[in-house]
């Protein structure tokens, strides 16, 4: 009997470290912890400048779904003199749909050839919606960093920044929006692109417990129970970028930053313009505060302005600012070899 209770003792231990073998693996694999810290960033970004986009956006240019063309025209005249002003090389990117013609807003920085680093952010709403996290706060992003990389000395590899149209209902996942439009014009000219960044809504934290769902009940295994983190997300195949980004930004601001990689079949893994880059065959991420899976007022009328955090929004722009560029010195380099 002594020797029975021992085996099945053994046993059960067995199972419970291979268990925990498992469950290692798999927060690595998921996960991607990054050893090292990156220097703090040195940046600048305040949090008034990020408000002041984010209203403009939400109220002066309320609604900008496609049905009111007239305050997209608001929004890309906004955006165009924004880019222009912090030194961007700006063009409006025209394209055509069943409903009529359409426009992006880009901005090049850095030099004029060399692989490509894309930064993009929609700034259409769902409806007739603020759409003040979806997604003018990813639009107030990218105008910060326009200004931080008009900043740079001599960036090493050329960034494009893309303010996209046309990515909400009744466009999106359809060959109309304006990241499919981008994506395919890039892929048709044969631009080499070393990585495209969606800033998809960066301004809802949260520090309560509780606060933070995910798609998977597992996954509440290996992430944190507070939205108080901004994610970023990559699908499986290319897990490896996923790491690599994150490990460009980690420890550059304050803010804690996770990472999934994941099939695309993973509820909200593919839910921004960073899909349509995938089906070009590029490297892509999104950034984000994780949507729906954090903020309830996700297409709703209570999207405004006055609920988002503008200190953590800033640090976002600062830890993708970050990111961009050792992503381009680090591009450049490989070019060189």
């Amino acid at each position: 009997m002594t020797q029975l209770k021992l085996r099945w003792g053994r046993s059960v231990l067995r199972i419970a470290l291979g268990v925990f073998v498992v469950i290692g693996v798999a927060a690595f694999v998921i996960r991607q912890p990054a050893w090292g810290r990156q220097p703090r960033s040195v940046a600048e970004v305040e949090p008034q400048r990020l408000e002041a986009h984010v209203r403009y956006l939400a109220e002066t240019c309320f609604p900008r779904d496609s049905a009111h063309r007239e305050n997209l025209a608001k929004a890309i005249a906004y955006i165009a003199e924004e880019f222009r002003s912090a030194g961007g090389r700006v063009e409006l990117q025209e394209f055509s749909t069943p409903s009529g013609p359409f426009q992006n807003v880009i901005a090049r920085f850095g030099p004029e050839t060399g692989r490509r680093i894309v930064v993009g952010a929609h700034f259409d709403a769902c409806g007739a919606r603020p759409g003040a996290d979806d997604n003018a706060s990813g639009v107030a992003g990218l105008l910060e960093l326009a200004h931080l990389l008009g900043k740079e000395k001599a960036l090493p590899a050329p960034v494009e920044l893309v303010a996209y149209n046309l990515e909400e209902p009744p466009f999106f996942a359809g060959p109309y929006m304006g990241s499919a439009v981008h994506a395919r014009r890039l892929k048709a000219a044969n631009v080499p692109v070393s990585l495209m960044l969606s800033l998809e809504m960066i301004g809802c934290f949260r520090d309560e417990r509780g606060s933070q769902s995910y798609p998977l009940p597992i996954l509440r295994l290996f992430y944190p129970s507070r939205g108080n983190f901004i994610a970023i997300v990559g699908r499986w195949p290319q897990r490896g970028v996923v790491a690599g980004f994150k490990a460009d930004c980690v420890g550059s601001v304050d803010l804690p930053v996770v990472s999934i990689a994941a099939p695309a079949f993973m509820q909200g893994i593919d839910f921004s313009d960073h899909r349509n880059y995938w089906a070009e065959g590029y490297s892509a991420l999104m950034i984000t505060d994780t949507a729906f899976l954090r903020n309830p007022r996700y297409h709703e009328a209570t999207d405004t302005p006055d609920t988002l955090d503008y200190r953590r929004m800033a640090e976002v722009v600062r830890l993708v600012h970050a990111g961009v560029v050792r992503h381009a010195t680090r591009t450049a380099m490989e070019n060189r070899n």
